[in-house]
């Protein structure tokens, strides 16, 4: 089906909203053309399809465009029915959304503010996000994956969790995202590293380090 189809995804390399687009088409055998954006120079394209957000990752399937990772993710798996990444149980289903919703708009939202806060308001933010991470990391409940005992929908949205969370705590020097803390996440990576489409799908990690600690140079320099 989908070698007779147009399919390109818009995407930038050390984005995990695009790197789960890509690794949930992978898991689903899609053949598309992946098109890397310039962030500071973006193409018309990007900004044809996207023209709401004009932000990655877009996904334009025969000509039609689909904007935001979560939004995409269900688009590909309605669309390409094997290899499914939501749950069949309506119940199920529905709670896969929840907690996906739970990583885009609160554990990401804390997170992005450790950086940028000192003293007694950073040690706030560090117990909210711990807090969050916790009711997180119970959702495994014993499982290998949030999906049971096979990659989903959660541990796709998840890999920002798992891979871009790491490299961040390198680049801040801290003790925030650790195996002692978390120890169910930290299984939950694990698993995650066996698996080759996710390797794949990840962005080489020293170059991905050298990139954030670019990007924190930057930051302290303003």
């Amino acid at each position: 089906m989908a070698d007779q189809e147009e399919l390109k995804l818009y995407g930038f390399w050390v984005s995990p909203f695009s790197r789960r687009i890509e690794l949930a088409l992978n898991l689903k055998g899609v053949s598309y053309e992946y098109i890397e954006e310039d962030l500071s120079n973006k193409s018309p394209s990007l900004l044809k399809y996207n023209p709401v957000h004009k932000k990655i990752p877009v996904l334009v399937h025969n000509g039609k465009p689909v904007a935001e990772s979560l939004v995409i993710l269900e688009y590909i798996d309605e669309t390409w029915k094997n290899n499914p990444i939501l749950p069949q149980d309506p119940h199920e289903r529905a709670m896969a959304r929840f907690w996906a919703s739970f990583i885009e708009n609160k554990i990401l939202a804390t997170a992005s503010k450790i950086g940028l806060c000192k003293g007694e308001e950073k040690e706030v933010v560090i117990l909210e996000f711990s807090e969050q991470m916790k009711m997180l990391e119970q959702q495994l409940n014993g499982k290998d994956f949030f999906g049971g005992d096979k990659i989903g929908f959660v541990d796709i949205v998840g890999i920002v969790v798992a891979f871009w969370f790491q490299i961040n705590e390198e680049v801040l020097g801290g003790d925030v995202y650790t195996s002692e803390k978390f120890p169910g996440l930290f299984k939950w990576i694990g698993k995650l590293q066996e698996i080759d489409l996710v390797n794949k799908c990840r962005p080489p990690r020293e170059k991905h380090l050298a990139f954030m600690l670019s990007l924190e140079n930057v930051k302290r320099q303003i």
